[in-house]
């Protein structure tokens, strides 16, 4: 009774890792956020693709657009040295 005991306390130990849910990830970034007012809901919604879809999305909401400042920029091409011989 006691190794089928230990045995069943020692494979939970094992399996319960693998069956605990996993850590919350962040969902995609997008370029454009908009902010709704205060005195609406005061909400942040940084799901927009372009500033036009942002835009429509704050039109009549009280909100107003701006750059996401946790999209990751992308890196612009480095210009090429050119030399006369």
């Amino acid at each position: 009774m006691l190794k089928s005991t230990v045995a069943a306390l020692a494979l939970a130990t094992v399996a319960l890792p693998t069956l605990a849910p996993l850590p919350a990830q962040a969902g995609i970034e997008y370029p454009w956020c908009v902010q709704y007012a205060e005195s609406t809901v005061g909400a942040t919604n940084c799901g927009f693709v372009t500033l036009a879809q942002c835009a429509a999305a704050a039109s009549g909401n009280a909100g107003r657009c701006y750059e996401n400042p946790a999209y990751p920029a992308v890196a612009k091409p480095k210009r090429q040295r050119t030399t006369h011989d």
